[in-house]
């Protein structure tokens, strides 16, 4: 433990797996009191038992972050066994197959997957930070997990990349409406990041693509983005707000190559 977050209240939503999991983890190793929060109830246990099994302090919470009822209750049940919020890092997002994996071309896209795309990654972080904030008598940082594909197109995922680049500009929103009360909002833009899904749903040829894009020999990790948002939520980034900060491996620090193979291929 080494107290940066000693006596402290985070909330971590989309923490059963992947970013939202190590963020969780990492935030109850540095003194943080953590809300582990996700759709899947085994999965958010299963974080949360972890987190316990290392010393921490952690308690699982299952709810639908597009729902505002049940986003309500799972914050009022957090702040009842705790008493306040000082840390939200909302990172859920709909990646599951049926909504992601079919947020394909656009004339071809289902407005279902559309819709449901925008319910998880935009109005869930929305009504995370509605209920939260009133729960931050002492002032706060909140962390928005946007995405790289924010900030640049691309040939599938409009959906997701709509709803993103929607977060850095609710990221400035949010950052204006409550700076004077003391709280903080921030957004982190990651690339790819290599957990064992992304492994498993990428083929090889797909994983050296990528490689290819970045500039470091390598590639952003869970807990590559954790180190960041724990920068974020803690008082060493205190003059730190409406900022979106990327952490690609330095992917979008050159000319793009999508676009200019698919414009080959048409030629």
């Amino acid at each position: 433990m080494t107290g940066r977050f000693d006596g402290r209240v985070a909330l971590v939503t989309g923490a059963a797996s992947g970013i939202g999991a190590a963020c969780a983890a990492r935030l109850a190793a540095e003194g943080a009191c953590v809300g582990v929060l996700d759709l899947r109830a085994a999965g958010a246990k299963a974080t949360a038992a972890a987190i316990r099994a290392r010393g921490g302090t952690a308690t699982a919470l299952t709810c639908d972050v597009s729902d505002e009822k049940q986003v309500e209750e799972a914050v009022a049940t957090l702040v009842a066994s705790f008493g306040r919020v000082d840390v939200l890092h909302s990172n859920a997002a709909a990646l599951d197959r049926e909504v992601y994996g079919r947020d394909r071309e656009l004339d071809a896209l289902d407005v279902a997957v559309w819709d449901r795309t925008m319910e998880v990654n935009l109005r869930g972080a929305m009504l995370m930070v509605k209920h939260t904030v009133p729960a931050m008598p002492d002032g706060g940082a909140i962390v928005l997990t946007s995405s790289v594909s924010a900030l640049v197109g691309d040939t599938v995922h409009a959906a997701y990349g709509a709803s993103k680049s929607a977060l850095i500009g609710f990221t400035r929103y949010v950052a204006t409406m409550y700076g004077a009360r003391g709280v903080r909002c921030n957004a982190v833009a990651p690339a790819l990041v290599l957990t064992p899904a992304a492994q498993q749903a990428l083929t090889p040829a797909q994983l050296a693509d990528k490689a290819a894009e970045r500039l470091l020999p390598w590639a952003c990790t869970v807990d590559d983005v954790a180190s960041l948002v724990s920068f974020l939520a803690s008082d060493e980034s205190r003059c730190v707000t409406g900022q979106t900060l990327v952490i690609d491996s330095g992917t979008l620090a050159h000319r793009p190559q999508h676009a200019i193979q698919r414009w080959r291929e048409h030629q």
